[in-house]
């Protein structure tokens, strides 16, 4: 966006990364739904497209705001007019430093992962998020106990009835073969992965989209293809190594089998969870996928920066943070202007993209000194993606997100099919989960955004019998 607006101006991309993220196959479903895939692809693509624009492949080690400076880790440094910081969030793993517990963010984890996977015989998954739900669906061959703190899986994203529309894909033995697959392919260029340098554990690779598991062969030591038990309303109390779990003569157990009694474990696993439930599992490793914490480490020391409560940089409704001259967007920044009743922030790709593209536009704005509206992509809360093979949009406070108890649901579901949600409050639309090809995210969005009163129609409203899409066409 910069590079376009301000052809002659230089523009620095400072990276740790020896690729660059971009969106391509970009297609806006409707007002504020949009699909994309996210490509991994070599830096001088970057560099051709847009001359003005210099790749520097290094970490920033500091940022001397007062002196508009920011010093990188090779040494050098670098004097800017205006900075934005994109540097995304970094996974919240369960524990540090335990060669048994991977966290998973980016390609460079989920590579370890499927190396690791191809040894396994059990995983414990901890998580709850988008990542754990989507991993424990692609995984066979493994056993793999899940545990999550809430009642329900896939509380990020839906209700308890959704996640039961869901379970009885967990346990189908029969995989359908996977729909194809419209937007990415996560490799590193194939061509070039000799000499590209690894990235080493402690340096963040680039976050994961969507379809991240795509073309990862994800499979266990075992011949059954899916094996889930799910332990629910816990968490993990304490990570035992063998050595640690034997000296402390406690039974751990086998995997749950229906209508029978656990029984203790005789196999010796290399790593043990204990969970706050009191039940302790042996696995060969651990995956956390316990959601992400802004990146904001670099750019605190020595800077006075307004923080959030979860940790980001706050920006204004321009992506200004406290300080002069600096933006940020995406995961490591936290919204902090009154937003519209029916957005709210989450970390997703889909949000990443769309503040990166206003912040542009905002310095842009800022520089020439001219005034900006707020981009309507904030408007309303929309993402579309995929669980366990079914389209997932989920649209406005779909979860009822601070709605208090003055809140109404209505449900249509049918089994294997769809799952259709909307959040009522005084007869107008909040929020909607649709899983399944339901055709009706355009309308929603409509009647989410202009706010009308539907009192009139009551249950009707989600009728299968009554084409509502013609009807308020």
């Amino acid at each position: 966006k910069l590079a376009t607006d301000f052809p002659s101006e230089d523009i620095f991309l400072v990276t740790t990364s020896p690729v660059i993220k971009a969106v391509t196959n970009f297609k806006q479903v409707s007002k504020t739904l949009e699909e994309f895939d996210v490509e991994e692809q070599p830096s001088s693509l970057l560099e051709k497209r847009y001359p003005n624009i210099k790749v520097i492949q290094s970490g920033v080690k500091q940022l001397k705001s007062s002196e508009h400076k920011i010093f990188t880790e090779d040494g050098k440094e670098y004097i800017y007019e205006k900075l934005c910081l994109c540097a995304g969030a970094k996974p919240k793993l369960i524990c540090d430093g335990n060669p048994y517990v991977l966290g998973i963010r980016d390609t460079d984890s989920a590579q370890a992962f499927q190396k690791n996977l191809a040894q396994a015989e059990r995983i414990v998954v901890v998580g709850n998020g988008g990542i754990a739900l989507e991993l424990v669906y692609e995984i066979q061959g493994c056993e793999v106990i899940w545990a999550i703190k809430d009642k329900a899986i896939g509380n990020t994203f839906f209700d308890a009835g959704a996640a039961e529309f869901l379970i009885p894909k967990l346990s189908a033995e029969k995989r359908e073969t996977p729909i194809e697959c419209k937007r990415t392919k996560y490799t590193m260029e194939g061509s070039e992965e000799k000499e590209r340098p690894t990235a080493a554990s402690d340096k963040l690779g680039s976050a994961l989209g969507p379809d991240w598991h795509e073309g990862l062969h994800l499979k266990g030591t075992k011949e059954f293809s899916h094996k889930v038990h799910i332990e629910t309303l816990c968490e993990v109390k304490k990570i035992h190594l063998q050595q640690e779990f034997l000296q402390l003569q406690r039974t751990s157990l086998t995997f749950p089998k229906e209508d029978k009694n656990v029984e203790p474990d005789e196999v010796l696993w290399p790593v043990y969870v204990e969970l706050t439930n009191g039940k302790i599992y042996g696995c060969d490793f651990i995956v956390s996928a316990t959601g992400v914490v802004p990146n904001v480490k670099p750019f605190i020391d020595g800077n006075n920066f307004a923080v959030g409560d979860d940790g980001g940089l706050k920006v204004d409704e321009h992506m200004r943070t406290s300080l002069p001259d600096i933006y940020a967007a995406g995961d490591v920044c936290t919204a902090a202007w009154e937003p519209s009743p029916v957005w709210h922030q989450m970390r997703l790709w889909t949000q990443a993209r769309q503040m990166g593209w206003y912040a542009g536009k905002c310095m842009v704005a800022d520089t020439l000194g001219e005034s900006i509206e707020m981009d309507f992509s904030f408007e309303l809360f929309a993402h579309v993606t995929k669980f366990f093979n079914y389209k997932v949009v989920v649209l406005g406070k779909y979860n009822a997100q601070g709605l208090g108890l003055d809140h109404e649901l209505m449900l249509r579901c049918t089994k294997g099919q769809e799952y259709v949600k909307v959040v009522m409050q005084n007869g107008r639309m909040m929020g909607a989960v649709l899983i399944g090809e339901t055709d009706l995210e355009e309308t929603f969005e409509n009647l989410i955004l202009n706010q009308m009163d539907l009192s009139a129609y009551g249950e009707d409203l989600l009728n299968p019998d009554i084409d509502i899409e013609d009807y308020f066409d």
